[in-house]
């Protein structure tokens, strides 16, 4: 069992890193139909918890959640299996490649580009299918929706000071914690008028 899983986890992420286009956000539906829904190797709120700290990490974010679920289900080992099966596909295509294609050869072959035109629709509805699903997956409604709106058009603005993403996952965490602080304190005051009673 202990070997098959390493298998399974290496097998799993090497389909996702061969047939997903258009980088990380394109691969969350397909991660999480195959480890939430196939496998069951997280719950739903578990896999949204580690989505969450892998984009908020540096590196590739395919390879990030492939690492932390590795992790989850066999340490270290499982971690390096899951990457390799992430990283393998890509450093394959980009090898023949490499080895077999020019640049030139790329731009002028009719075939190739018309291929490459009609990936990129495929590729906006791959991006968009799982901001939905992890909207509704975190409970974001009409109300909590002007939180990542702002957001976005802030970061989409380009002004130097809030323009940059990295100070919406501070504020981000930060606002968290506090509201966790503030839920902590609610069920302790709610606790205290029950034992008074």
């Amino acid at each position: 069992m202990m070997n098959n899983i390493f298998f399974q986890l290496f097998i799993t992420f090497f389909k996702i890193g061969a047939f997903t286009f258009g980088g990380g956000w394109a691969m969350i539906s397909i991660i999480e139909k195959e480890i939430v829904d196939k496998h069951h190797w997280l719950a739903k709120d578990e896999f949204l918890d580690q989505l969450a700290v892998a984009q908020s990490l540096p590196g590739i974010l395919a390879v990030n959640i492939s690492v932390a679920v590795g992790d989850r289900l066999r340490g270290m080992k499982g971690s390096i299996c899951a990457a390799l099966g992430t990283i393998l596909p890509s450093f394959m295509i980009i090898l023949t490649i490499a080895i077999f294609l020019t640049p030139d050869l790329i731009k002028n072959n009719e075939i190739l580009s018309k291929i490459f035109k009609g990936i990129r629709p495929a590729v906006v509805a791959l991006i968009i299918a799982p901001v939905i699903t992890s909207a509704k997956a975190a409970k974001i409604g009409w109300k909590t929706a002007v939180i990542p709106i702002v957001v976005a058009l802030l970061i989409w603005s380009k002004l130097p000071v809030v323009s940059n993403p990295i100070l919406y996952i501070v504020l981000g965490g930060i606002g968290g914690y506090l509201w966790y602080r503030r839920q902590l304190e609610r069920t302790r005051e709610l606790q205290g008028k029950e034992v008074e009673k």
